[in-house]
């Protein structure tokens, strides 16, 4: 009886290790949200990254405390700072780059798009009359400094 115990023990083990590549692809990235309580285009960008896959959770402050816990340099900061899959996320980065960033894994701090450029996700609301400003994502290495990771211009947008 308890061979049979444990071979259906040892099957049940083996079927869920088995589906677990399958549960992990479907699992929906984490994003951690800092933004203030009243802006609108925050509101905008959590929203793309939720139609785009994500899960967000948000908190209405704690912006510029979060900056500087994830090392994100002061003069790259825009209106909200995130965390996902352990790189900080600095303004109104689009989906299709943040998927990227955790595909590839560099030694990074993370990405940001300094400013808040019409055009990019969050900043796209019909208020602008579809203007699109070129724009530039940036990859923050460990050391502060950054480097072009993904250019969008004034006639691009942003697809995932």
């Amino acid at each position: 009886m308890k061979r049979r115990q444990l071979m259906q023990t040892m099957a049940g083990l083996a079927s869920a290790v088995l589906a677990a590549p399958a549960l992990m692809a479907n699992t929906k990235p984490q994003v951690e949200v800092w933004k203030d309580a009243g802006c609108g285009c925050c509101k905008d960008w959590i929203k793309h990254l939720e139609a785009e896959g994500f899960q967000v959770k948000a908190h209405d402050g704690g912006n510029t405390e979060a900056r500087t816990r994830l090392r994100m340099p002061e003069k790259l900061g825009s209106c909200h700072t995130a965390l996902v899959g352990g790189y900080a996320i600095e303004g109104h980065v689009p989906a299709k780059e943040i998927r990227r960033l955790l595909k590839e894994r560099p030694k990074a701090i993370g990405l940001t798009v300094p400013g808040m450029p019409v055009g990019s996700p969050g900043m796209d609301a019909p208020i602008y009359g579809g203007r699109k400003d070129a724009y530039e994502v940036l990859l923050v290495l460990e050391d502060g400094k950054t480097r072009n990771y993904q250019s969008y211009s004034s006639k691009s947008s942003v697809k995932s």
